[in-house]
């Protein structure tokens, strides 16, 4: 209720000075052609009292009085226009009232029907914690890969395809030879075979061993995410954190780390985290 309340007044504060100015348009508007009428008939005074002491000659008085009595004519209609022109009080009052009824009634409808009412206060640490239980709860690559709408592979080209089924066949028989699978693992990739790309990847990190590059792991976190459509699953994570592990900058990894991240109702952390550390 308090905030439907201060809703309330936060319109009212809006619409109050609208009012008031409305109100007062007409009136000002018409005061200031009377005081321009005050000021001519004061310039007149001056005109008749310089011919007088002879500062100016009678033609130059004659030309300045025909001129400045124009501009009180122009003054004249132009209030007695406003006068015409003007709305009867209780026309405008009802405008008025008309205007402030759709502007915070309106506003108030409009909330409530694109707004959260009776939404209740979600503190930042609550927040937080519903962000770190949704990264531990989320997902696992396999689950996002099967809930994944299957898309139709673009068609390749016959004799690369032939280049490629040979490289399987030759990675096949020799299970040991890194550079096997990392030619198997880019060309997968370049054909959508996200899945056979990372399982490639993967392998060729594991027959590296401590000595896989920081862009190695990174390259691992990317094929799993592009197998599951863009989706930052644990695995991914964990290639990541790998990758910045041996190289914090790694633009890559923080990269897709931000996306993670971002997924997880956390983008404050955009700029890149491993293991709770802060990266630079």
């Amino acid at each position: 209720m308090s905030f439907w309340i201060l809703s309330l007044l936060m319109a009212l504060i809006v619409v109050v000075p609208l009012v008031i100015a409305l109100a007062r348009q007409s009136g000002a508007a018409r005061a200031a052609a009377d005081f321009d009428i005050a000021v001519y008939r004061e310039q007149l005074g001056d005109v008749e009292r310089d011919l007088e002491r002879g500062v100016i000659s009678p033609d130059t008085a004659e030309r300045t009085r025909l001129e400045i009595s124009r501009r009180i004519l122009e003054a004249d209609r132009s209030r007695k226009g406003l006068k015409a022109g003007a709305a009867p009080k209780a026309a405008t009052a009802l405008a008025i009232a008309v205007g402030a009824a759709l502007l915070v009634g309106g506003s108030l409808a409009l909330y409530a029907q694109l707004g959260a009412p009776g939404y209740g206060d979600l503190p930042l640490k609550e927040r937080i914690a519903m962000s770190d239980k949704l990264r531990e709860t989320r997902p696992t690559q396999e689950k996002a890969e099967a809930e994944l709408p299957q898309q139709p592979r673009p068609e390749a080209d016959p004799q690369y395809m032939e280049l490629v089924e040979k490289l399987r066949a030759t990675v096949a028989e020799r299970s040991e030879d890194p550079r096997g699978y990392q030619l198997l693992a880019q060309n997968e990739a370049n054909l959508g075979n996200f899945k056979a790309a990372y399982a490639a990847q993967r392998r060729l990190l594991e027959l590296t061993g401590d000595g896989a590059p920081a862009d190695g792991w990174a390259e691992l976190g990317e094929l799993y995410i592009l197998a599951a459509g863009g989706y930052v699953s644990p695995e991914a994570e964990a290639a990541l954190a790998e990758a910045l592990a041996r190289d914090g900058n790694n633009p890559l990894a923080r990269y897709y780390m931000a996306v993670m991240y971002s997924q997880t109702g956390r983008p404050d952390l955009g700029g890149g985290r491993s293991g709770g550390r802060t990266l630079p």
